[in-house]
């Protein structure tokens, strides 16, 4: 599955932690780290007192892409890092990936474009190793 966006899986079967944990092996194998973690769920039960459905966003980030980014474009960092949404979905889990490719293409800076493909490879690739 995939977004205009992002890309998508559902993992079946699987505990909201045991995806968090399939999804930062799976990414650290391509070479990112995590480098945030926003309990949404958490956080509307605290700020609005209201139910929420197991939802964290990862903040995910390769240093070396990150780098070339932002040598080539300073203010990348407001698209940085790359997000990651682990949901509880029916039987299990959806795990989506912002697209590097889109979120890029609104600073149309060309030279960005092999380091927003070089990402969202790595990305799908991470994608399709969780299981």
């Amino acid at each position: 599955m995939s977004t205009s966006y992002g890309f998508e899986k559902h993992l079946p079967h699987t505990r909201i932690d045991q995806a968090i944990e399939t999804v930062t092996a799976a990414l650290k194998q391509e070479g990112f780290g995590i480098l945030s973690r926003i309990d949404v769920q958490e956080t509307l039960k605290i700020k609005l007192n209201v139910d929420f459905r197991p939802y964290v966003i990862l903040g995910a980030c390769n240093p070396q892409l990150a780098h070339r980014a932002l040598c080539v474009e300073p203010q990348i960092g407001l698209l940085l890092p790359c997000n990651v949404v682990v949901q509880a979905a029916g039987d299990g889990v959806d795990i989506s990936i912002a697209d590097p490719t889109a979120m890029f293409a609104i600073v149309d800076t060309p030279a960005l474009t092999s380091v927003a493909e070089d990402a969202a490879a790595r990305l799908r690739r991470a994608l399709e190793a969780m299981e």
